[in-house]
């Protein structure tokens, strides 16, 4: 499960942050994830639970905000949205897509006491 390392990096710099700014706790994680990316936000949930134990995000609450999957299609000349690797382009069942958005993996904000 590369989720429990992702949360690990996570709390890595959560906790740098604290030793640069100087907070008690995390109240609130925000996280940015692709529908791309091959994160499954349950094993994220679960995996900062874990990872998050004996430091300032221990009660934190993990808000996931999933990022949708969007493509050029290179057959049709189109912006379109991507539900999942390996599919066709809607518009024209094409598959020559160049991904653009949806494989991201963001610590966006935190709420500190």
């Amino acid at each position: 499960m590369h989720e429990m390392a992702l949360c690990q990096g996570m709390v890595e710099l959560i906790e740098e942050q604290r030793r640069l700014d100087g907070f008690a706790t995390v109240k609130r994680v925000i996280v940015e994830i692709g529908a791309l990316g091959h994160v499954d936000p349950h094993a994220l949930e679960f995996a900062f639970d874990v990872g998050a134990r004996g430091t300032s995000a221990e009660s934190a609450a993990l808000e996931i905000r999933e990022i949708p999957g969007r493509g050029w299609c290179m057959d049709c000349s189109r912006s379109i949205e991507i539900a999942a690797r390996g599919e066709g382009c809607p518009e024209c069942g094409g598959y020559q897509l160049i991904v653009e958005q949806g494989e991201e993996l963001r610590l966006k904000e935190l709420e500190v006491a």
